[in-house]
């Protein structure tokens, strides 16, 4: 599994390109700023994406959505609870920045379903609670999670915007993410890896 790191924009967003190995095929994850500098991390790795994935539709993991969506033709996706976030330029209005422009998802996600790169499968969990639409993407065979801004090192995602919910959002957390076995990588929206059972006995909020 080939995990590239590109933190983007301002707030040093995580954006992660995902690739399978063996057959070249791969995701990016989150596209939150510099679009060329993420077309040109894509190019210099030789692989093919297939798929542009979000975990959520603030504006500092969508403002490169929509380059990165025409240079490479792979299909969006979003989980439609955020759609009238992503709607409304990603929140971007309560910062004093200016919308990015708004691609359509083409791929609607839902609990449980399945995206294939290649030999890889993400599987998506709905952990709602920083907003509405919220997904982690989970691969089980290589233990790893792409969770976006629910758990970080040491901290949890904030839930004082709109659509947010502390209740929610620790809900997520107990039931999606500390179910799953404590080697799982976490790879989160901000901030450096860390992992499941490095969280659970030293993170301040669980």
């Amino acid at each position: 599994m080939i995990v590239k790191t590109l933190p983007v924009g301002p707030i040093q967003t995580n954006c992660y390109i995902v690739g399978c190995e063996k057959t070249k095929q791969a995701a990016v994850i989150d596209p939150g700023d510099e679009a060329e500098r993420i077309l040109e991390a894509i190019r210099s790795s030789g692989l093919r994406v297939t798929h542009v994935l979000l975990t959520h539709a603030h504006f500092d993991h969508i403002a490169a959505a929509d380059e990165v969506v025409r240079a490479t033709g792979a299909p969006l996706a979003l989980h439609p609870d955020d759609l009238p976030l992503l709607n409304a330029g990603g929140g971007s209005i309560f910062f004093g920045i200016q919308p990015p422009p708004i691609p359509d998802p083409t791929i609607h996600l839902a609990a449980g379903q399945e995206i294939p790169i290649g030999e890889l499968t993400l599987r998506v969990l709905h952990t709602p609670g920083h907003t509405p639409g919220h997904v982690t993407f989970h691969e089980p065979n290589e233990r790893v999670i792409f969770d976006g801004d629910v758990l970080f090192a040491q901290g949890v995602g904030r839930t004082d915007l709109p659509g947010g919910s502390y209740e929610v959002l620790m809900c997520s957390i107990s039931q999606q993410l500390m179910t799953l076995p404590d080697d799982t990588v976490v790879y989160s929206g901000h901030g450096p890896a860390t992992t499941i059972g490095r969280e659970r006995i030293s993170n301040p909020w669980l």
